[in-house]
C-alpha cells in the first residue's frame, strides 16, 4: 500500500445518508443527517441534547492548508500523513480537559473514529477569539511597523520580537463578513475591540454583554488550562483561536460551548521550551509548514501578498512539493499529538473504507 493510500485527502463523498448539501471548508467535511437519523441516534446514544437537535457527522481529512491555499506533494500525497488523526486526538483531549476542569462542553457528542466526530449544531458567535502570550506573526509585524494599539488594547514601547506580552491578550476578530456595524468594516477577519462587542452583541450572536464576559473568562481559562499542560511537557502555549456558539441541552438550557478544533498545531503556534530558552524558535505547529514555503518559493511575496491571490493559487495548485517536506510536517503533528495524549498516532491502512465500516456497522447511517 503507497504513502498516498493512507492518506484522507477527500472527505466529501463518503455515501453517508444525508438530505442537504456536504459542506466542505478546508480540513473538515460536514454531513449534516436526516431529522429521523437525528432522533434516532439521540434516542439510542443518550446524547445530552433536545430530541430534535439537528447533528452532523464531522469528517477531518490530512489535508494541509496555509496562506488560504491547499497543498500537495509528489506521488499522489493529497496530504500529510497522520494529520487529521492527530488534529482530532489533541482537540479531543483539550475538551475532555476542559471538561475536567469545570470550563464548558464542546460540540462533539461522540467520537465513532478517530477520523470521525458527531456534533450537535450550534448557533455561532461571530467572533474568532485569539488569545496571545507572545508577540510574534503579524502582530509583532505590525508593531515592529509602529502599531501600539490592538482590538483596543494599549501595548508598550520597547518589546522585542517574539517576547512574553506583559500579559495574556485577547484580540478578537470578525468570523465572516459582518455588516451595517459601526467602526466594522465589512471584510472577514477584521480586528474588533471589547467595545464593539459589548455595543452590537446581538451582531455577533451573543445573547447579552454578560455572555461576553463569560466567553472571555472560557476564552482565558481554556487558554491556561492548554498552557499549563504543555509547559510540563516543555512547550509554550504562545497564541491560539477558538469559536464558541449556543446550544441548548436535553433539560432546555442554553449554554454557550466551546466549537471547531482547540490547541492544535493547526490553530495555535506552540514553541520548543529549550529551544526558546537558548535564543531559537522551534515550532511545533503548522507555522513550520508555513516556514518552509516561505523559504521553498523564489518569491515569497506571492504568499503574503492578498493582491497578488491568483498567483498564489496557480502556485499552489502547480506544485508538487518535495514527499520530505510533507513527512517532516507530519511528524511536527503526529510528534506533538503523541506527546500531549501519551497515545501513538496509527496511520490508518485504508480510513474511507474504516469509515464507511463503523457508520454502517454501529450507527445504522450507510445503506
Amino acid at each position: 500500500m503507497s504513502l498516498a493510500d493512507q492518506v484522507l485527502a477527500v472527505n466529501d463523498d463518503l455515501p453517508i445518508r444525508t438530505d442537504k448539501p456536504v459542506h466542505s471548508g478546508k480540513v473538515r467535511s460536514v454531513y449534516w443527517l436526516t431529522e429521523a437519523d437525528s432522533r434516532r441516534l439521540i434516542q439510542q446514544k443518550g446524547y445530552n441534547v433536545q430530541p430534535d437537535a439537528p447533528l452532523a457527522i464531522m469528517i477531518i481529512s490530512d489535508r494541509i492548508s496555509a496562506f488560504d491555499c491547499i497543498w500537495h506533494g509528489e506521488g499522489g500525497l493529497k496530504g500529510v500523513p497522520g494529520k487529521g488523526a492527530a488534529l482530532n486526538a489533541i482537540s479531543n483531549h483539550w475538551f475532555k480537559l476542559f471538561k475536567d476542569n469545570g470550563l464548558a462542553d464542546s460540540h462533539i457528542l461522540d467520537i465513532p473514529h478517530p477520523f470521525v466526530w458527531i456534533v450537535q449544531k450550534a448557533k455561532p458567535v461571530m467572533v474568532e477569539a485569539i488569545c496571545r502570550q507572545y508577540i510574534t506573526g503579524s502582530m509583532w509585524r505590525a508593531y515592529n511597523q509602529g502599531e501600539r494599539q490592538f482590538c483596543g488594547i494599549q501595548l508598550p514601547e520597547g518589546l522585542k520580537k517574539d517576547q512574553k506580552l506583559p500579559q495574556l491578550l485577547m484580540t478578537p476578530s470578525t468570523k465572516g463578513i459582518l455588516k451595517g456595524i459601526p467602526n466594522v468594516p465589512e471584510a472577514d477577519d477584521v480586528n474588533v475591540t471589547r467595545e464593539d462587542l459589548i455595543n452590537n452583541y446581538q451582531a455577533f450572536n451573543f445573547h447579552n454583554t454578560d455572555d461576553i464576559s463569560y466567553y472571555e473568562k472560557l476564552l482565558a481559562d481554556g487558554f491556561n488550562v492548554i498552557s499549563d499542560e504543555l509547559a510540563k511537557l516543555d512547550q509554550i502555549f504562545v497564541d491560539t483561536k477558538f469559536e464558541f456558539g449556543y446550544v441548548t441541552d436535553a433539560n432546555g438550557n442554553e449554554k454557550l460551548i466551546y466549537m471547531d478544533e482547540v490547541g492544535t498545531p493547526d490553530s495555535s503556534r506552540i514553541w520548543d521550551g529549550a529551544a526558546y530558552r537558548d535564543g531559537q524558535i522551534v515550532e511545533n505547529s503548522k507555522e513550520d509548514f508555513r516556514q518552509v514555503l516561505l523559504n521553498y518559493f523564489p518569491d515569497p511575496d506571492i504568499l503574503l501578498n492578498k493582491e497578488r491571490m491568483p498567483e498564489r493559487f496557480a502556485l499552489a495548485a502547480n506544485n508538487d512539493l518535495p514527499q520530505d517536506v510533507l513527512m517532516q510536517i507530519s511528524k511536527i503533528y503526529t510528534g506533538i499529538a503523541e506527546k500531549i495524549t501519551g497515545k501513538p498516532i496509527t496511520l490508518s491502512q485504508d480510513p474511507k473504507t474504516e469509515i464507511i465500516d463503523i457508520l454502517r456497522r454501529e450507527y445504522q447511517l450507510i445503506d
